[in-house]
């Protein structure tokens, strides 16, 4: 069961942008698993794509076409990850493209294909091919939680965000949605993000946007500190609601549309710590004093991925030493332990680097019971700050995970 907040919000239509999905039967019957995405012609495509070296075969390929021409179709399969499939998956995926590059009248480097599942078996394609033509034939500009749905694996839930709003006189949408809840550690560049808006924005300006926010939001989470083969994130500007194009990041809408960019992109990426595989509570974990941003994230990693932070954490048992112990093997260079604070939401457990005298068990674990909590850290060494989202780590993670292929 999800945490908080998770549902889906009315979803703006994005002009420029339909959206078709069917029930192709890639690993399981009755159930969406083929998403086909269509952009109007001459909108920019950015994209940044999971670092494992063992990435997956569409990623392979997504990565190749995106360099050499703007993207008029997505397609995305569930149920199989076509990961670790040697040259066969490799074939696969290019042919998935060409089988739906002849239907759809554009040259096969336009389409960018994305699979998530089950990692090393190949890809069924004749039936993902046979899925096409009826994908093609739903096509419209009001499918976006049909679309969350049909790449949905082992979450339970589907994942939108969606915001309308003016710059300069003109009405804009941004429209975007995500999957993933278990081997979610992403380090971009099984987590697949596609995010869409109707504002003319060039390609360098994209691809520099998509980074920034990236790294806020997809870049500082984790469920279980596993950066899947297939992660990808993508960002689409249309222009198809018309005005001037952004072409430079000085341009004073830059700022004010990649703040709109991020609420859209950090609320996707917190909705999968939300969805968690087992997850009962979300937990955020901010640290700051911190003598640079990167000793901040390190610390707070280090935190996020302990099983025995985790495990504490479902049990609703404030065992704060090893918070303590996580931020000390963290690797940041000389630290001052005696300088070190902690707080447990607003209830500070450590003190200069040891037992804060007014915290109480009783204190400490009325906070752990809540469904969302806030680690926060100072490390006393400078004026950097970030902050990393996770959640706890349950007996239904490993039984999920243990079923997984079943």
């Amino acid at each position: 069961m999800a945490v908080g907040d998770v549902a889906m919000p009315h979803m703006h239509v994005v002009k420029g942008v339909k959206i078709g999905s069917t029930e192709a039967y890639i690993r399981y019957p009755n159930r969406r698993d083929l998403v086909v995405f269509e952009f109007s012609p001459g909108s920019k495509v950015a994209g940044v794509f999971t670092q494992n070296a063992f990435c997956a075969a569409p990623v392979t390929v997504s990565k190749s076409h995106l360099a050499q021409v703007d993207a008029r179709y997505l397609v995305i399969n569930t149920g199989n990850a076509n990961a670790a499939t040697g040259q066969i998956g490799l074939d696969n995926a290019q042919l998935s493209c060409n089988e739906l590059a002849k239907l759809a009248g554009v040259s096969n480097t336009e389409i960018l294909p994305f699979s998530t599942g089950v990692i090393g078996e190949q890809l069924p394609i004749e039936r993902l091919i046979a899925g096409l033509p009826a994908a093609l034939a739903n096509l419209n500009e009001n499918a976006w939680l049909d679309a969350a749905t049909g790449i949905m694996t082992t979450d339970t839930t589907p994942k939108g965000a969606s915001e309308q709003f003016e710059l300069d006189g003109i009405q804009y949408s941004i429209t975007g949605i995500s999957k993933g809840a278990g081997m979610i550690r992403p380090n971009m560049a099984t987590m697949l993000g596609f995010v869409a808006t109707d504002v003319p924005i060039s390609q360098h300006v994209l691809k520099q946007m998509l980074n920034e926010s990236v790294n806020q939001s997809f870049n500082r989470i984790t469920v279980d500190g596993d950066t899947s083969t297939n992660d990808s994130c993508i960002l689409v500007a249309t222009g198809q609601a018309g005005g001037q194009e952004l072409t430079s990041i000085d341009d004073p809408r830059y700022a004010e549309l990649l703040t709109i960019v991020n609420r859209v992109m950090a609320r996707l990426a917190q909705l999968i710590i939300r969805d968690g595989e087992g997850a009962t509570k979300f937990i955020s974990v901010t640290v700051e004093g911190g003598a640079n941003t990167q000793e901040c994230c390190d610390v707070a990693y280090s935190i996020a991925h302990s099983p025995l932070i985790k495990t504490a954490m479902f049990a609703s048992d404030p065992n704060w030493g090893r918070i303590l112990c996580a931020i000390g093997y963290a690797g940041v260079p000389n630290l001052d332990v005696t300088q070190v604070q902690v707080w447990l939401d607003d209830v500070q457990i450590c003190r200069d680097g040891g037992a804060a005298a007014d915290y109480t068990e009783q204190a400490g674990a009325k906070v752990m019971a809540q469904a969302e909590i806030t680690v926060r850290v100072d490390l006393g060494r400078g004026s950097a700050k970030d902050t990393v989202y996770t959640c706890d780590l349950s007996y239904d993670y490993v039984k999920i995970n243990a079923d997984y292929r079943s």
